[in-house]
């Protein structure tokens, strides 16, 4: 239907359209939106003739210049590999400490081992290793399972508790929550850990929890609390905790007694990666 009815002001023809009174022009539209429209469809007739664009039933379409970014990745992988082959075979062939000895090598063992800690390790230890609760502290000198290059590289290796044959492992027992003690004594053995971080705690539970704590804790975290990175007990009189210092924290852990898992990286990461994040890791704690 053609509407010959003009607005008054411009002498313009309207489309017929009208909205609360407003009634729209029939303009055309702009000369230079129209040659970018033409342009654009230009554009993609070129781009689907010359790159890949269509799927089908069994593939795609793979255009006259043949263009793959899988394939150019594939490419630029192959050749950063090659690069790096002389250096990850240094690594190979070096100690540890050998490795923090040679200024060229430690350089490329930080680098390499900075974006492997990225990519794998932050999750849990976050981004600059600072660790969080139940996470363990990467940057400070407190070590479970013990500090050393060696130590840090067997941990990576074989994972704590990851079903690895010759993983790290340590169960501290659940006293409360399977009766080993009872619900009195880890109350006061709550308050002798308080203690043994030398902190104020209740005197005559202390010393009811004395004979308890030498008779069921002693036997991996010493006699006088200090830990044993053998089995991976914790230090209980210095001011680092896993899973809190609070006493509620303190009386869960004696309670039900927990345990994170971390996993093997030994499948995953060569021997050059996993020497790598060794001396990262070990660099970053200011070294043991």
């Amino acid at each position: 239907m053609v509407h010959n009815d003009k607005d008054e002001v411009t002498g313009i023809n309207t489309t017929g359209h009208e909205w609360d009174g407003i009634r729209e022009l029939d303009n055309p539209l702009p000369r230079w939106w129209l040659w970018i429209f033409y342009a654009c469809i230009a554009f993609a007739i070129g781009y689907w003739i010359l790159m890949p664009a269509w799927p089908g039933l069994h593939g795609y379409t793979h255009g006259l210049l043949a263009k793959s970014d899988r394939a150019q990745v594939a490419v630029e992988l192959k050749a950063l590999r090659a690069q790096r082959g002389a250096e990850g075979a240094s690594l190979v062939n070096a100690s540890l400490e050998q490795i923090e000895a040679d200024p060229k090598l430690q350089a490329y063992a930080l680098a390499a081992g900075a974006s492997v800690f990225g990519d794998n390790c932050a999750t849990c230890h976050g981004a600059g290793g600072g660790g969080g609760k139940g996470y363990p502290n990467l940057r400070d000198d407190v070590w479970l399972w013990g500090g050393t290059p060696e130590d840090i590289e067997h941990t990576l290796r074989v994972g704590i508790r990851s079903g690895h044959p010759n993983a790290r492992m340590s169960q501290m027992p659940a006293f409360g929550r399977d009766q080993i003690v009872t619900p009195d004594q880890v109350n006061d053995l709550t308050e002798y850990v308080v203690a043994l971080s030398h902190r104020k705690a209740n005197a005559a539970a202390v010393a009811r929890a004395a004979p308890v704590f030498q008779a069921q804790c002693s036997v991996c975290h010493g006699p006088a609390g200090l830990g044993n990175q053998a089995v991976g007990a914790p230090n209980l009189t210095d001011r680092d905790w896993l899973y809190g210092s609070d006493r509620a924290s303190i009386h869960s852990q004696i309670w039900n007694a927990r345990g994170g898992v971390m996993p093997t990286w030994e499948k995953r990461f060569d021997t050059a990666t996993i020497k790598a994040l060794a001396v990262y890791v070990h660099a970053n704690a200011s070294g043991k």
